[in-house]
């Protein structure tokens, strides 16, 4: 019995001093000695050079804040200093990553059902460089090869449990080809957290009290760089690092970056940061045209003036179709101009779509000048427009930018409800639905309403061709007079009306190369109205001023019917059939108006009506360009009746064209009706 407690007894005074041999080996233990090992493993494993230059060194002691047994058991606490990890030998870059110091505590006892517990790892003046080629290799990918060996079928998995993640300072560099992107970044800790409603408020993403709260920010960041050939440079906070590591803490964002003249801020959450799960923000864009928005999102959107919006966006980045945005409930404004809407993209293939609704309570007409190009020189340089508009130009030369139209499709409805603009644009309200389709835009309606009538249009712009290729159809019913013209007080008896309708094609990427290769026929119809020197002042149009003063001098004359029938070649227009049928007159114009020069060579032909005398003897002319048109007298008699626009039995065709626009004005008979009679009949 003796001889077996001696055995025990020496069994555990070995063990014991087993033990106690161990932990002095540990503990005096010189750990820079593995470095090389240690070093080769690393670099082995992921194909990288890895290094820990400085010291390697693991102290062991208890931590007495854990609970029962793992409260007696000494940890060990692993540093190490001035580690880096290499890069791929295609990269500029020395290194991917460089640490000043890493410090890590291990829990040994979950050791034991094979889990490695690692509650706090710290890291100081950590420096990062993020390269990518525009082939797509990434030095953030590693290549592991077939080192990893599979387990047996019926081993249980180790499993790693890391908790906080805290530094001091880090410093990122991105050089990414793919997404042309040259920023540095840097991240350091709040010396506060600020709560999460602090800034944000309480959200429509948050108003369920259930719902897992967002945590506080705990770092801030600043950038600087280029992105998409623009200066770029933000700044924003973040939350801690612990919300990375459980999905079901919304992790909080916020930032302020500007690129070019385009500022972006947002305030929110992100659901799920490893997996990019879902996004809840309030954003905030502002910038000097929405047009400047594509180089940096990839979204088709027309050239504006200055504009600026305020709305929330739910994305959710992880859907089947692929990631879908969704701009909610935004208002803000576009030049002078009030803006609302709803908004969808999704990122599908083979094309992302944008689709949704805008309305514009009160839209400025001027403010759509720079969808074709016609807003001044110095709006296209405020915007940002390469394209100058010639001085002796008036048609505008400005490019649409169909290479834009490919990258997207769009579905959206826009509604401006009420128009503020000028006397000489008496337009009222307007809606369209704009549909883009590989490249193929179209406004299917755009419709206006104008001066009480509506014209009606349909537009469709072929961007897949190159020069691009555009088809006009155009309806305007019932433009009342008295309402094109307001300031006009002779004009407010009138119970007259415009009607027209155009059908027009071209070809060319811009208003004055479509207009210069147009083809089509342009046919209007004015009844009873009057005109005055008055009214061509408030139209300010000089040249009519001085028409109307030669042809009636200073008295208001009334005009029975104005009926033009104008043929479009080659963008060059003739008329068929123009003629001013007034009180004392019968007025007929001819020649060309050339939208490829910008050349006017029109003659206007008065033919005296009855014994009324007609103090005019020689024909009128108009001729220069659109920008400086220079009207005058022909030379030589009232020549030849019966030869030029007024030999009416050649108008016989031309007339019936027009039949189809006769409306009747109330309860007076339309005084176009008898003059087009006469003209089908050829007397």
């Amino acid at each position: 019995m003796m001889r077996v407690r001696k055995i025990l007894c020496w069994c555990l005074a070995s063990l014991l001093l087993l033990i106690a041999a161990l932990m002095l080996f540990l503990v005096l233990f010189d750990w820079n000695l593995l470095k090389p090992t240690l070093n080769a493993r690393v670099s082995e494993a992921l194909n990288r050079p890895f290094a820990i230059e400085g010291n390697l060194a693991v102290t062991w002691q208890r931590e007495s804040d854990e609970p029962g047994l793992r409260a007696w058991v000494p940890w060990p606490h692993v540093s190490a200093e001035r580690l880096s990890l290499g890069n791929p030998e295609w990269t500029k870059g020395e290194h991917f990553v460089y640490l000043e110091r890493v410090e890590a505590s291990l829990s040994p006892v979950p050791l034991l059902w094979k889990t490695v517990s690692i509650p706090r790892i710290q890291l100081t003046g950590a420096d990062a460089a993020l390269e990518r080629l525009a082939d797509g290799r990434a030095n953030w990918t590693f290549d592991l090869g077939e080192q990893e060996q599979p387990q047996a079928e019926d081993a249980a998995p180790w499993v790693m449990d890391i908790g906080t993640i805290g530094f001091d300072k880090a410093q990122v560099s991105v050089d990414d080809q793919v997404s042309q992107a040259g920023v540095n970044l840097q991240v350091e800790p709040l010396g506060e957290p600020i709560a999460f409603a602090e800034i944000v408020g309480k959200t429509a993403g948050q108003a369920d009290e259930r719902a897992a709260q967002p945590q506080d920010y705990a770092f801030a960041w600043q950038a600087k760089g280029r992105y998409k050939g623009q200066a770029l440079n933000g700044s924003g906070r973040i939350g801690g690092l612990l919300a990375l590591q459980d999905a079901r803490l919304p992790f909080p964002v916020q930032a302020d970056v500007r690129a070019g003249t385009t500022r972006v801020q947002v305030a929110g959450t992100l659901t799920d940061p490893k997996n990019l799960g879902a996004l809840d923000l309030r954003l905030r864009l502002s910038g000097s045209s929405l047009g400047n928005l594509h180089p940096l999102t990839g979204v088709t959107l027309p050239d504006t003036p200055a504009y600026s919006t305020d709305g929330r966006l739910v994305a959710q980045l992880q859907d089947a179709d692929g990631p879908l945005f969704r701009y909610e409930q935004f208002n803000g404004r576009i030049g002078d101009s009030d803006i609302h809407g709803d908004l969808t993209f999704v990122a599908r293939k083979p094309r992302p779509k944008l689709s949704g609704t805008l309305v514009s309570n009160q839209l400025r007409f001027a403010d759509l000048a720079p969808l074709i190009g016609a807003d001044s020189n110095a709006e296209k340089q405020q915007r940002g427009a390469a394209s100058v508009q010639p001085g002796n130009k008036v048609l505008p030369v400005e490019a649409f930018k169909t290479e834009r139209w490919r990258d997207m499709d769009a579905d959206v409805s826009f509604t401006g409800k009420r128009i503020v603009h000028s006397e000489q644009l008496p337009f009222t309200d307007l809606f369209t639905h704009v549909l883009l389709d590989d490249g193929k835009l179209s406004l299917e309606p755009l419709r206006f309403g104008v001066a009480g009538g509506r014209l009606d249009s349909t537009l469709r712009l072929d961007g897949s061709a190159t020069p691009l290729r555009a088809q006009a159809q155009l309806r305007a019913r019932n433009f009342r007079l008295r309402q094109l013209f307001p300031s006009v007080e002779v004009m407010q008896s009138s119970l007259g009306a415009l009607n027209g309708d155009a059908a027009i094609s071209g070809t060319g990427n811009s208003v004055a190369t479509l207009l210069g290769s147009a083809n089509g026929q342009v046919k209007l119809l004015i009844n009873d109205g009057r005109v005055s020197r008055n009214l061509m002042e408030i139209a300010g149009l000089n040249v009519g001023n001085y028409l109307v003063g030669r042809l009636f001098g200073d008295n208001e004359v009334e005009i029975n019917c104005a009926a033009a029938n104008l043929d479009i070649k080659q963008g060059v227009m003739r008329p068929q059939l123009m003629v001013i049928d007034t009180e004392n007159a019968l007025i007929g114009v001819d020649g060309t108006v050339n939208f490829g020069s910008e050349q006017l060579d029109l003659t206007i032909t008065p033919e005296s009506k009855g014994l009324r005398i007609f103090s005019l003897r020689s024909p009128l002319y108009v001729r220069g360009t659109f920008k400086n048109p220079n009207p005058g007298v022909k030379a030589g008699p009232l020549a030849l009746r019966g030869a030029g626009m007024l030999a009416l039995g050649a108008l016989v065709a031309p007339a019936a064209g027009l039949v189809a626009l006769i409306a009747p004005s109330g309860d007076q008979p339309n005084e176009c009706e008898p003059l087009l009679q006469q003209m089908r009949q050829g007397r």
